[in-house]
């Protein structure tokens, strides 16, 4: 690792902010961040109300980027003239609709190895060099929108420290800044080494003005295992999970035969660790307990071809087995389905709860348990069942779809404010902008 890169990757929230000691230059050095050359802008439009910057890393997976997405849509859609941008490094992003007053910035992409390691994803440089790159796009974008209220999904200082020079120019310029994480971020053996090491615990006094779950602390709560302050605990807000709605137009023209009738729906989410869960789900309707009820697999856009490959082959000889590669208007096939099959990440439970699915959900348990918590805490509710991989055969997965077809639906169980996420972060958006000093923040360059 260059001395530049190290910079950006190991230094202290202190050096980054300029507290104790001083600043690296490779972090805030024009010729290293691109330049920030404040140009003025024109003065605000008339009618505009607000801007909103969402920062979501997206290295893995789709749920960061839908997530996002949903914030970012109830926003703007809630209030007249919000303007909303989601920084984002998901090579999907392009195939999502996004509603009026809402678009998005790509950084170049990286993608997790399985030591571990990252790698950047299209481009032939290294990770190091592609973590400047995508630094110095977030920090243009801080200056150059000049958000009013700031959205940092799950990583306090983003992938490798990577957002803390935007952190700088946006605690500079008076944007309100917030962490929204999801219910559960991970086993607190391994979340409270991860954050020490990450900087997370001094990012979260340094710069941010509230903290949201988007969760019930009845349900779970994610930080409680790290040493906050009591001042940090007064910012944090459960606003319930995030409800879905049905997108108005499906995104593919016709889908499989088996859905003209009742059907299982299978998916994984963006599909890059799934091939447990669809073996498992195709070995059950090769069993002899093969369910009476069809199923219909969703792949994910990020599985891998070959495994794909050989999925597809298996499926084509089974009658009550189709498959399809993506859709990114995943909802419409959702409330279709009679019920739910996922490995349960924090969108996909969320759109069963609002769809109001029986759901299985069978977690991933590596590299994280988040899901697998989740999981656990959602079954002690009676919201969902559960099935831990490798915990059975063929005919285990068998008999758990067919029993999907006599299990409650989330209705059934009153849980008050369970989905009540957007209301709530719409309710704060709209009081936070009451409470501003009319006329509302002139995007103005700083002096």
């Amino acid at each position: 690792m260059d001395e530049s890169s190290e910079a950006i990757h190991n230094t202290g929230i202190a050096g980054l902010t300029g507290r104790g000691a001083a600043m690296p230059a490779a972090v805030f050095d024009n010729e290293h961040i691109g330049g920030l050359v404040e140009h003025p802008l024109p003065p605000q439009p008339v009618g505009e109300r607000a801007r909103v910057l969402i920062y979501s890393h997206d290295t893995f997976g789709l749920g960061h980027l839908r997530r996002s997405r949903a914030i970012a849509n109830a926003l703007a859609a809630g209030s007249t003239g919000v303007s909303v941008v989601i920084i984002s490094g998901s090579p999907v992003i392009g195939n999502f609709e996004f509603g009026s007053g809402v678009d998005h910035v790509r950084v170049p992409g990286v993608v997790k190895l399985r030591n571990g390691d990252y790698r950047s994803l299209n481009l032939n440089i290294g990770i190091e060099e592609t973590t400047h790159l995508r630094a110095a796009i977030i920090a243009q974008t801080a200056q150059s929108f000049r958000p009013d209220l700031v959205i940092i999904d799950k990583e306090p200082t983003g992938f490798r420290g990577e957002i803390l020079p935007a952190l700088n120019i946006l605690k500079r310029n008076g944007a309100r800044l917030v962490l929204g994480i999801r219910d559960v971020m991970d086993e607190p053996a391994a979340l409270k080494p991860e954050w020490e090491r990450k900087g997370g615990l001094e990012a979260l006094s340094t710069f941010y003005d509230e903290i949201w779950v988007y969760g019930l602390e009845q349900v779970y709560e994610p930080l409680s295992c790290l040493p906050l302050s009591d001042e940090v605990k007064q910012r944090i807000l459960y606003t319930g999970y995030l409800r879905r709605g049905l997108p108005r137009e499906a995104s593919i023209t016709s889908y499989p035969r088996i859905t003209r009738g009742p059907f299982v729906l299978v998916t994984t989410g963006g599909g890059g660790d799934g091939e447990d869960l669809i073996d498992w789900t195709i070995s059950a309707y090769e069993s002899p307990a093969c369910p009476d009820i069809p199923a219909l697999i969703v792949f994910g856009p990020f599985i891998n071809r070959d495994q794909r490959r050989g999925f597809m082959t298996r499926i084509a000889k089974h009658p009550k087995l189709a498959a399809i590669s993506f859709d990114s208007k995943l909802e419409l096939l959702m409330n279709r389905a009679s019920a739910v099959v996922a490995m349960g990440g924090y969108n996909t439970f969320c759109e069963v709860l609002s769809l109001d699915k029986p759901t299985l959900i069978v977690p991933r348990t590596t590299p994280r348990l988040e899901q697998y918590i989740r999981a656990a805490e959602a079954e002690r509710l009676g919201l969902i069942r559960m099935l831990v991989q490798g915990s059975g055969s063929a005919e285990t997965m068998a008999h758990a779809i067919r029993d999907l077809m006599q299990q409650k639906r989330p209705s059934e169980v009153v849980v008050p404010g369970l989905l009540d996420g957007l209301d709530v972060i719409g309710r704060r958006f709209n009081a936070w902008l009451a409470e501003r000093p009319e006329p509302a923040v002139t995007h103005q360059a700083a002096e």
